[in-house]
């Protein structure tokens, strides 16, 4: 069973908010929690080398279904210094030493609120995860986090989320994850656009550094690319 995130707020923030809620949506049911369809193994063709016939195509993120709301939607972002998760071992940044490395490549929402009902945001998340050359295992548990916010000000709640992953012997495999924010409101008149919502992994202080940097490897890092067959 998945938490619910409930949170009383201070009095300051009670006019507008009472408590926000990390809710499973209707579709999860019957799945790892959060976990909407099958893992996608398989790497993108690296430069030089050709596409193999069966390989698999990169997974692309399927829109939501279109909800209706009285007003504008929480803005929903990435967090930049978390939306990469690099696994380094050794002293030294290089690709020689990677471990596990992960991507959040894509994100998509939608909400809904009617009256002074609460705001409803469904969101899914698109995770490129990466085995390199120091992985020790064939699986793995990334973390990753979803937090809501007073736009531009104080976090109001933020709730982590396991994200178990078996890359079945692949170098690389990718999983959509859907998970719905359920935002009370005090007042009718508090719009979804009052709220942000932000999505991250979860990364140690280096990691967070390391992202912020603007340095990165690829989720396939350390991994030899195939040979390029000889000019006949």
């Amino acid at each position: 069973m998945r938490r619910v995130l409930k949170l009383s707020l201070a009095p300051v923030l009670a006019a507008t908010l009472m408590s926000v809620g990390v809710a499973p949506s209707a579709a999860d049911a019957g799945q790892q929690p959060g976990q909407t369809g099958r893992q996608q193994p398989g790497q993108r063709p690296q430069p030089g080398e050709q596409a193999e016939p069966n390989r698999a195509r990169p997974p692309r993120l399927a829109p939501l279904r279109r909800r209706e709301a009285a007003g504008p939607c929480p803005y929903v972002k990435i967090l930049y210094d978390a939306a990469r998760y690099v696994e380094l071992t050794g002293d030294r940044v290089a690709a020689a030493n990677v471990a596990y490395t992960g991507e959040i490549e894509g994100l998509v929402s939608d909400c809904s609120y009617q009256n002074d009902d609460p705001i409803r945001v469904e969101t899914r998340v698109l995770f490129n995860l990466g085995r390199g050359p120091q992985a020790q295992g064939d699986a793995r548990t990334y973390r990753y986090w979803i937090a809501v916010t007073e736009r531009n000000r104080a976090i109001l709640a933020k709730e982590y989320f396991d994200l178990p992953v078996d890359f079945d012997g692949a170098q690389t495999t990718s999983v959509t994850q859907d998970q719905t924010i359920v935002i009370p409101r005090a007042e009718a008149t508090t719009s979804g656009d009052h709220f942000e919502i932000l999505v991250g992994f979860d990364v140690t202080p280096q990691m967070a550094e390391f992202n912020r940097s603007g340095s990165r490897f690829r989720v396939n890092a350390g991994t030899a690319p195939a040979a390029t067959p000889p000019a006949q």
